[in-house]
């Protein structure tokens, strides 16, 4: 790594023990911070309602000054009991769909985080993937943490280890330890340590799991699809530099993992991102061409690569008008 990096690296990482929950409620409470946490959810019936009942009862329930003040799941589009069981368990829940009708909704996981900025009003929004199990509060009280304490921080990625199983669950016997993040592996790691190296210090650049300040959040683009974790962190080390950035270590992340066609058109994805992010030009041909095997042999199916990106938070008038009101 660049001597910058490995200095960042000993600065800017740390664990989810390192800032305990009265350390934090107390810096919360000195400074007026808001805390919105943020579901983005697709067909996660099995696991939404776990997740926010772990922060209600850790971060929000019986404490002195609540850590998180929002909890709000986004469905985007989901055909099972997703937001039942959610809102069940105590998160508001708004749907995709409903959130800036005036601009038709496109599928993909950075067009309902980018949504979800009209419907919170935390100072720090703390992003969370709803597919995961054995979910501990510290994956949001840990990545919260720098951003009550430490005020020239303004994005925090968590990083875990991240088990590959051989069952759902990720705890079968056959697991691999820290070989969970492929797509990281053989997409995402290259790239930035090649054209982005002042990132290379990341442990986990595609996680789910990340909190940033609004006032960061809302001037930076937001990729619509897969794309959405890479062209964040990218954006926000060119807008607000290496220094603002950090890492928090908390723990061990179990989710269902993808299939290899789904990972490669996440990749593909990624990829794209990161092109339009060396070159700011446009792909000549926006597709991804996967083989399946059908009675007759191999089939191509081709996919479309997501091409789109939403503007700046801070430029839609919805939002800017919501600030005046």
């Amino acid at each position: 790594m660049l001597e910058e990096v490995e200095r960042w690296f000993a600065d800017r990482s740390w664990s989810a023990a390192d800032r305990p929950l009265d350390q934090l409620l107390s810096a919360k409470r000195a400074a007026g911070t808001t805390v919105s946490v943020v579901l983005p959810a697709l067909d996660e019936e099995e696991t939404v309602g776990a997740i926010v009942e772990v922060i209600r009862r850790d971060l929000i329930e019986g404490l002195p000054v609540p850590l998180v003040d929002e909890l709000v799941v986004v469905d985007s589009g989901s055909t099972d009991r997703t937001a039942e069981v959610a809102a069940k368990a105590g998160a508001r829940v708004v749907h995709r769909d409903d959130i800036l009708p005036r601009i038709p909704a496109v599928h993909g996981k950075g067009e309902v985080l980018w949504r979800s900025l009209l419907v919170t009003t935390g100072d720090i929004v703390c992003f969370v993937d709803a597919d995961l199990r054995d979910f501990s509060s510290a994956f949001v009280s840990g990545i919260v943490g720098p951003l009550l304490t430490e005020p020239d921080v303004q994005f925090v990625k968590a990083m875990y280890d991240r088990p590959l199983g051989t069952e759902f669950d990720g705890l079968a016997s056959g697991k691999t330890h820290g070989q969970g993040g492929r797509v990281t592996e053989l997409v995402a790691r290259p790239l930035l340590n090649l054209h982005w190296p002042q990132l290379a210090g990341f442990v986990q650049p595609l996680g789910g799991e990340y909190a940033v300040r609004r006032t960061l959040l809302e001037c930076l683009p937001f990729p619509v699809g897969y794309g959405v974790e890479l062209g964040l962190l990218v954006d926000a080390l060119h807008t607000v530099g290496l220094d603002a950035l950090a890492q928090v270590d908390v723990g061990v992340r179990l989710h269902r993992h993808q299939d290899g066609q789904a990972l490669g058109r996440m990749a593909a994805a990624i990829y794209r991102t990161a092109q339009l992010r060396l070159s700011r030009g446009h792909l000549v041909r926006p597709e991804l061409t996967q083989f399946e095997r059908g009675p007759n042999g191999f089939v191509p199916r081709t996919y479309a690569v997501d091409t789109e990106e939403r503007p700046p938070m801070a430029g839609v008038k919805e939002y800017s008008g919501r600030r005046v009101a």
